[in-house]
């Protein structure tokens, strides 16, 4: 298998009546899902595509679905953006990318006359689907691409106020889907209910685990996760079998009350991933559904979403550590010292992952991909690629791998990869700011923002200033103005000082 819409093909020859996915407005097959893909695909063969990135500015449905599929058919990396991006955000991401196609909706296309859009072809959605699929040209697009070819681009925050394009390939996926569907028993009668936004990495879990074993992919409207209380409900009057939420959502449903004498007969496989998930509310979903299979997962964007899981086997207390256990097939993990050491049993180091989820590197940014894509330390015999995470970790006893924390200033907040220096990029653009130091409050999971500035800004106030420049799961839960900002001896700003503060 070439190409990862290879298992779309398979799916809708087996079982083409089958639904594949539905959203809060429609659903479809797997025949009805390959049509439109096709004909989406023709649609950008025939527009003049050069295996050029296609970015997809739609809200998570089944139209940005098929969009991915149909750049894929035309043998195209395709690269999702939240609906509601700033379009000074969307701007950085054109500039680096360079795309060929944007596919879009009237309603979202006269954002796109705000910026630059190089020479990219603005293309709307409905418009591609109209075209008629030409079976051959699809064919010889698909016969050109390889496993090591990338089927995405997706953008994570960047350290300097960059976003930085994380490139999957196709071989990643593949085996991706083949482990989700081995390791949690999918089968045909799946029903996985998608909680991630496509932008991302957590949704290729929920994507192409689903297509893997030809399941039913079902599309949590993003306005019923304001309300946790109500997704157990959904869960049940959806039959839904298989979740993989971030953290932040498990806990808002455990501490809802919504899980007290829940039902839910059919649901069998709860995985969670993004950030740390407390026991406390662990133990409230094990307690109400303790027939599932719970499995903490782990894993970078740059590893094709998750690189090591642990299935939860016992009760843990509230002040325990959730491990994050083994490495994924296909997929080995290294804890290196400073020195480039492999670090002992209990002895601290930074998780390397290598193996073949691993990213091709950052898009257009040869620089950046050089400094953590490296070759092995530890092998001196070949050419060996690990990408170093800058997470620290440590084996224990056990041979479970325990998750301590950042290097640096990346955070998560509700599942989503945050780097502060991005935060204090954007609040630097804010007039009246001198200058700007993020930290993180982990007891309270959110972002503290402190800002010098001759004037004082209320939260709100200043949020809808930033808005303009970061996207609104990046936004800081406080503020703190001041006149002037403490500084070290060496002049930067003194990080100690404020961390007192928080």
């Amino acid at each position: 298998m070439n190409s990862a819409v290879c298992l779309l093909d398979i799916a809708a020859a087996k079982r083409g009546d089958k639904t594949a996915v539905r959203d809060e407005w429609r659903s479809v097959t797997y025949s009805q899902l390959r049509a439109i893909s096709r004909s989406i695909g023709t649609a950008l063969l025939r527009s003049g595509s050069t295996r050029r990135p296609v970015i997809v500015y739609l809200p998570k449905s089944i139209s940005a679905l098929s969009s991915f599929m149909g750049a894929m058919y035309a043998g195209c990396p395709y690269v999702p953006v939240d609906a509601h991006i700033p379009m000074s955000r969307l701007q950085k991401i054109i500039d680096n990318l360079a795309p060929g196609h944007i596919v879009t909706a009237p309603d979202l296309a006269p954002n796109l006359d705000t910026i630059d859009l190089k020479d990219a072809q603005v293309c709307m959605y409905d418009e591609l689907c109209s075209a008629e699929a030409d079976d051959a040209l699809i064919e010889s697009s698909l016969a050109a691409v390889c496993d090591i070819d990338p089927i995405y681009v997706m953008y994570t925050s960047g350290s300097t106020g960059t976003p930085k394009g994380v490139t999957i390939p196709h071989r990643g996926i593949i085996d991706y889907a083949e482990w989700v569907t081995t390791t949690f028993e999918n089968g045909e009668d799946t029903v996985m209910a998608a909680q991630a936004p496509f932008y991302f990495d957590n949704s290729t879990f929920d994507i192409y685990g689903t297509l893997k074993c030809m399941g039913t992919l079902i599309l949590i409207p993003d306005t019923l996760l304001l309300f946790p209380s109500k997704l157990p409900e959904f869960l049940a009057d959806n039959e839904v079998t298989s979740i993989f939420w971030v953290p932040t959502v498990m806990i808002n449903v455990a501490n809802s009350g919504a899980l007290e004498g829940v039902s839910l007969p059919k649901l069998r496989v709860i995985a969670f991933a993004g950030e740390v998930m407390p026991n406390l509310q662990l133990n409230i979903w094990r307690r109400a559904l303790p027939d599932c299979v719970y499995a903490n997962l782990y894993g970078p964007t740059e590893i094709t979403d998750v690189c090591c899981y642990y299935v939860v086997d016992r009760p843990y207390a509230d002040h325990e550590t959730l491990p994050i256990g083994r490495a994924c097939r296909n997929m080995r993990l290294l804890i290196l010292t400073e020195d480039n050491r492999e670090a002992a049993v209990g002895e601290q180091g930074e998780l390397c992952i290598l193996g073949s989820g691993l990213a091709l590197g950052y898009w257009n940014s040869p620089e950046i991909t050089e400094k953590v894509f490296v070759q092995n330390p530890l092998n001196t015999e070949y050419h060996q690629r690990l990408y170093r995470s800058g997470d620290l970790a440590y084996v224990n006893e056990e041979g479970l791998i325990i998750f301590l924390g950042r290097k640096d200033g990346q955070v998560k907040v509700k599942g989503n990869r945050i780097e502060l220096g991005e935060v204090e990029a954007a609040a630097r653009c804010v007039p009246g700011v001198e200058n700007a130091c993020a930290l993180f409050d982990s007891e309270k999971q959110m972002i503290v923002l402190f800002t010098e500035s001759a004037e004082s800004f209320t939260l709100r106030r200043f949020n809808l200033e930033l808005k303009k420049y970061i996207p609104a799961y990046m936004l800081p839960g406080k503020l703190v103005t001041m006149e002037k900002l403490p500084y070290t001896a060496n002049g930067k700003i003194d990080r100690m000082n404020l961390r007192g503060l928080i």
